[in-house]
């Protein structure tokens, strides 16, 4: 299995509606993709911004390709993504999940 691992930050004022946003796009997308076994969105909140972090899971890299392209190392961004992250980092990250909750 594969963790696909995403970061983004917006203004704290912007974290509710972003991830409302986030729920009809990309959280959306991952669950229809085949191969998708799951995703957790996580945010935290610091001064006057909210990190969001979100990990998928995938059977394989060729599962993720199905969702992210060829170029799997580049992040996928939707057209809003602009109104609400304070950057659009380039990049996502990829591990090999070892062990968690029903994985043996």
């Amino acid at each position: 299995m594969i963790a696909r691992i995403w970061h983004g930050v917006t203004p704290a004022s912007k974290a509710d509606a972003y991830f409302e946003y986030l729920q009809k796009t990309g959280v959306k997308e991952y669950r229809s993709t085949e191969g998708n076994r799951g995703v957790l969105v996580l945010r935290r909140f610091h001064d006057d911004h909210a990190d969001f972090l979100l990990v998928s899971l995938w059977t394989s890299l060729d599962a993720v390709r199905k969702f992210a392209g060829p170029e799997i190392e580049k992040a996928v961004y939707y057209p809003e993504d602009r109104a609400f992250l304070v950057e659009l980092e380039p990049n996502v990250t990829h591990y090999e999940v070892l062990a968690g909750p029903g994985i043996s």
